[in-house]
């Protein structure tokens, strides 16, 4: 099968004003634009009353159907910005507040019980809209150990990593009920930010089957990681697609780190697709010979390009990459019957 597309993740594109506002207008505007399929941020009432879905699966068939009217289905839904509160270091509470709910402020536990529990109804939506793939991410405890100085103590990576496994084993046997894998985005911030931290957190749960990989090359050229050999590698564990560009230039003032720099004057900043560093054509290639029949989905952020001009040429872009798979091989004109015999002979046997 080929990979499907192009669609897009509505988070980045959510505004106060029309057509950006309103499931019905963001929908027509991205069908207009080309886009066969919307990836939902479950964070927006806008675009899906979660509580609604995880209880009604006519509720989720609504739902569908009004974006069936645009030519289009969701392709996924997200929970990014829940997910990453499952594991929270304290360095960073006051900051995850601001996007927490009033009432789980200043309340770290609260705040924690809260996020399983929009996985968890993010997971029943899924499962009543027919998905079998989430996105989301997987939080952090030991991020701010990631270039450690002073060093390390002993043993405590493998504690982080046994209470993230810990937090988010029973999410994945929630999940493996419904039938869905969750999809993990692997990107800095988070603990699962490579293919080592993903190999850690497979390990420690127990190399769970709902237990995937949301793959957005991005994130490992600003790491300056093969996101190529990442593929090699992991393509089995890989449910998920995000088209998103980068580009790293690095100077003798600012590397990988970008002196705490914003994203115009960072060595590393992210690209419309298309105008960033990022082999599309080899990624493609490689997802399409490992049989990967997902969605490939836009996710825009850009800091130099608008994102209507974004939107626009994204779905032309994910469009001219993607690949109808061979159904023969190309040099089938030139074979022969099978014949053992002749095979014996032709080896001098």
């Amino acid at each position: 099968m080929s990979i499907q597309g192009p669609a897009v993740f509505l988070a980045q594109f959510m505004d106060d004003h029309a057509p950006y506002n309103t499931l019905n207008g963001i929908c027509g505007y991205m069908a207009n634009l080309g886009y066969k399929g919307v990836q939902i941020p479950t964070w927006d009432d806008r675009l899906i009353d979660l509580d609604l879905a995880a209880e009604s699966k006519d509720y989720c068939d609504e739902l569908s159907g009004k974006i069936a009217e645009h030519g289009m289905v969701i392709t996924e839904l997200s929970t990014h910005l829940q997910g990453q509160m499952v594991a929270v270091h304290p360095a960073y509470n006051e900051m995850y507040d601001g996007l927490a709910p009033a009432a789980v402020r200043a309340k770290p536990k609260e705040r924690t019980e809260w996020a399983k529990g929009q996985v968890r109804k993010a997971i029943q939506a899924s499962a009543h809209l027919g998905l079998t793939v989430h996105a989301t991410f997987s939080g952090a405890l030991l991020w701010p150990m990631m270039y450690p100085w002073p060093q390390r103590p002993a043993g405590l990576v493998e504690v982080g990593f046994k209470e993230l496994a810990d937090r988010w084993l029973p999410i994945l046997d929630h999940a493996a009920k419904h039938d869905v894998k969750l999809c993990y985005e692997i990107h800095p911030g988070e603990d699962l930010h490579d293919g080592i931290t993903w190999e850690m957190f497979h390990e420690a749960t127990s190399h769970h089957a709902a237990a995937g990989i949301l793959y957005d090359p991005s994130h490992f050229l600003l790491q300056q990681l093969d996101y190529l050999q990442f593929i090699d590698l992991y393509h089995e564990h890989i449910g998920m697609f995000h088209v998103k560009d980068a580009e790293f230039n690095p100077t003798g003032k600012s590397g990988v780190y970008g002196g705490y720099q914003g994203w115009k004057e960072r060595a590393g900043r992210f690209r419309s697709p298309g105008d960033g560093q990022i082999d599309f054509s080899g990624i493609f290639a490689r997802l399409t010979q490992y049989g990967y029949s997902g969605w490939a989905v836009m996710e825009w952020e850009c800091c130099i390009k608008s994102a209507q001009q974004g939107a626009k040429e994204g779905a032309g872009f994910i469009a001219s990459h993607l690949i109808d798979v061979a159904g023969k091989s190309f040099d089938d004109f030139a074979g022969m019957a099978t014949d053992n015999q002749l095979n014996r002979k032709i080896l001098g046997l």
